[in-house]
């Protein structure tokens, strides 16, 4: 398998996972108003097998989906699994917004973990779109005076969850394809949720299973877009372009749901912007898109 880091071809698989994990965020809190978290993630996942057929039939067959490195599969899928209940547990207690703005506290970890552990680097383009995007999900949190609550404790343990996640994604991509990834995902997780969905099991209607195939359809491929956009780039850089997911979310929640957006939250989404802006301009003008394109971050 051969990679460079080439930002042109990871935005476009970047754009497919913003859109995907807003139009998630709403089907998950609809799907979680009658059935249990546990419940969702098991039919989503469950669904999600018959999605990823035809890729894995594209792919080879599952004989193509064989891997050597199972337990770091299964490892990384345990994490992405809690982290992910967490996060579908929050949707129902605050705002989309917070659930998604507290979620970006993740680049702290993903930028530390892949720095450790992936020899990726952090230039000043992706420390001042941290720097900003963090700052900007903080004016919009705006935690009370007596400190977190439960909804945003829950949503900040999933948060770092979901940077352990990526950072091992990242890792996997080096040896297997986003297929293969995806499909072992689906595997692990759907036998991880048999018996927490069986004991919280109740009889679903037409109406929430819509809801659910939406889950569905939206977790399964926004991961694939994940994955292929991390074959193409580094965790450092696509984390900072995630960050738009705050703006998108906050006005999916305003729209929806009437949760407030005031000029505080439009002050936040304007640095998180900012910095997304300041780490791509950087890399158009001082430092060339696809000067990383002779290092393959990948074993051949």
């Amino acid at each position: 398998m051969r990679s460079g880091s080439d930002l042109r071809r990871a935005l476009p698989w970047m754009a497919g996972w913003l859109t995907l994990m807003t139009v998630i965020a709403v089907a998950g809190r609809e799907a979680t108003r009658t059935l249990p978290v546990w419940q969702v993630m098991e039919l989503r996942s469950l669904i999600g097998l018959v999605l990823l057929y035809p890729l894995v039939r594209a792919a080879g067959g599952f004989a193509a989906m064989r891997t050597v490195r199972l337990r770091q599969h299964a490892a990384r899928n345990t994490v992405h699994y809690l982290a992910q209940a967490g996060w579908f547990f929050a949707l129902g207690m605050i705002p989309l917004a917070q659930v998604v703005a507290i979620e970006f506290t993740m680049p702290i970890w993903t930028a530390g973990l892949a720095v450790a552990f992936l020899g990726e680097r952090i230039d000043r383009a992706k420390l001042l779109a941290i720097g900003l995007g963090l700052l900007g999900v903080a004016i919009i949190v705006r935690p009370a005076a007596s400190g977190l609550n439960a909804g945003q404790l829950i949503a900040l343990a999933a948060a770092v969850g979901f940077a352990v996640s990526v950072t091992m994604t990242k890792s996997l991509t080096r040896t297997d394809n986003a297929t293969v990834i995806m499909f072992w995902m689906l595997v692990v997780q759907s036998l991880l949720g048999l018996v927490p969905a069986a004991l919280s099991w109740r009889a679903p209607d037409a109406g929430v299973m819509a809801w659910v195939l939406v889950v569905a359809v939206c977790g399964t491929f926004s991961h694939y877009c994940m994955a292929r956009a991390m074959h193409h780039a580094e965790a450092t850089v696509l984390v900072p372009i995630d960050f738009l997911r705050v703006p998108l979310t906050a006005l999916t929640g305003w729209a929806i749901y009437g949760e407030r957006l005031d000029l505080l939250t439009v002050l936040g989404t304007a640095l998180v912007l900012a910095g997304n802006l300041a780490n791509l301009g950087w890399r158009r003008g001082g430092t060339p898109l696809n000067r990383a394109d002779s290092r393959s971050l990948f074993k051949k």
